[in-house]
């Protein structure tokens, strides 16, 4: 791809050997319109005809359709796709949500009510048009023409005013081809990390005895006996709050970003990991002033405000950050608990219904350290907590792998999305 000197009507970003500028329409010039029939929710059979609803377009998004696991029994009223169509829902709950476009390439599927169907002439390729008008300017222009307050409508009329831009049909094609490319390598990374957490989820719930049960489903081979309870606050666990002070410097307060100290909340926490992305900073002066929240190796932190249950565990690269009032810390005696043993047992199913249901309050829950103390931790000999502390660690160093890598699949989409787009 070669990239192109700003001009007007042209992408930042072509495919080589193509020069020419885009064409502009209104899409009411170069597509028929219709709308979809019949049909809602309460019609869904187990088997029947296929039957594209307006919500799958919020539930399961794709920009491009050629089967679907809905089904009607199918009655007088019906609009059959040509294969050939683009649609976009007629109501939603907000305009940027409503603004979006699948292409139905399979003929044959039912297309329900409260659908626009938009049927593009032979100048312009119907996955082409669907990223058009799901990104972009067009995508900003047609969620300004959505009309109401709790429900949101977008009329065909309104799609037919939109205006885009297009290029030669065979640069179309090689646009739509590499995207759906890049969504294909998306699809297969999405699956193969929700394999990994479901591989995961089911081992926590076997290598952790259950309820009543004092063994384990599942052990590493050469340990058997028995295993105990206790209680956290029986334990030499150490526990400390975090600090008060939303109000420290961010980020972008610090003139140099990596001069200052990550001070941790709850949306830094996620699956059991750490991460200093959209955190804010504090100087190392302040950092050095607070007598509590340091994070040292092995700890465990803890959402106790705010995203509640939310767990991270604090390796070598996350060692000297700092965490805000959302959080606690819950540090372990190392020849007691271990702290990659205690993590994982806190982030399986059972972990954390028993957090929340340690919380207090209505409207705003928290989980005070004397309740986070009561949560009963089945125990088994230091060896054998180290075997499933290391296993589940390197278990999450893959789902860490691949969830960056599904995030750079995706940042790549969005950069072209932005780039190869008028």
């Amino acid at each position: 791809m070669n990239k192109m000197a700003e001009k007007k009507n042209l992408p930042e970003i072509r495919f080589k050997g193509f020069t020419e500028e885009w064409k502009e329409n209104e899409l009411g010039a170069i597509a028929n319109f219709s709308k979809g029939q019949g049909y809602s929710k309460k019609d869904l059979v187990e088997s029947g005809t296929q039957i594209i609803l307006y919500g799958r377009l919020y539930t399961k998004y794709q920009a491009v359709i050629s089967k679907v696991d809905t089904f009607v029994d199918c009655n007088g009223a019906s609009n059959y796709s040509t294969g050939n169509e683009v649609i976009v829902p007629a109501s939603g709950e907000t305009a940027e949500d409503i603004a979006r476009a699948s292409a139905v390439v399979k003929s044959g599927i039912l297309l329900g009510g409260d659908l626009n169907i938009i049927y593009p002439n032979n100048q312009v390729n119907t996955v082409f048009l669907a990223f058009i008008i799901s990104n972009g300017k067009t995508q900003r222009d047609l969620s300004k023409r959505a009309q109401g307050k709790s429900v949101v409508h977008l009329h065909n009329s309104d799609l037919k005013e939109v205006v885009i831009h297009y290029p030669c049909y065979e640069e179309q094609n090689n646009i739509s081809t590499f995207i759906k490319h890049l969504d294909h390598l998306i699809t297969l990374h999405q699956s193969k990390y929700d394999k990994l957490v479901n591989v995961k989820k089911a081992l926590l719930e076997k290598m952790f005895p259950k309820k009543d049960d004092d063994v384990p489903e599942i052990r590493f081979k050469g340990f058997e006996g028995k295993w105990g309870m206790k209680m956290l606050g029986t334990t030499k666990t150490y526990f400390t709050d975090g600090n008060y002070g939303e109000a420290y410097p961010s980020a972008n307060d610090l003139t140099d970003r990596e001069s200052g100290v990550p001070f941790l909340r709850g949306n830094n926490l996620s699956n059991g990991v750490l991460s200093k992305n959209g955190a804010n900073y504090i100087t190392n002066e302040k950092h050095s002033e607070l007598t509590s929240g340091h994070l040292v190796e092995d700890d465990i932190v803890i959402a106790v405000r705010g995203s509640l249950g939310a767990l991270g565990y604090v390796d070598k690269a996350n060692v000297g950050w700092n965490i805000n009032s959302q959080l606690a810390i819950i540090r372990t005696y190392k020849e007691e608990l271990k702290g990659n043993y205690l993590i994982q047992y806190l982030l399986s199913d059972f972990g954390q219904k028993i957090i929340i249901s340690k919380s207090t309050g209505t409207a705003l829950k928290q989980l005070p350290i004397g309740k986070l103390k009561e949560i009963n931790i089945p125990l088994t000999n230091i060896e054998e907590q180290s075997k499933i502390g290391t296993f589940f660690k390197h278990l999450d160093h893959l789902l860490f792998l691949q969830q960056q890598e599904l995030e750079k699949l995706k940042n790549i989409k969005k950069a072209c999305l932005e780039k190869m787009f008028v």
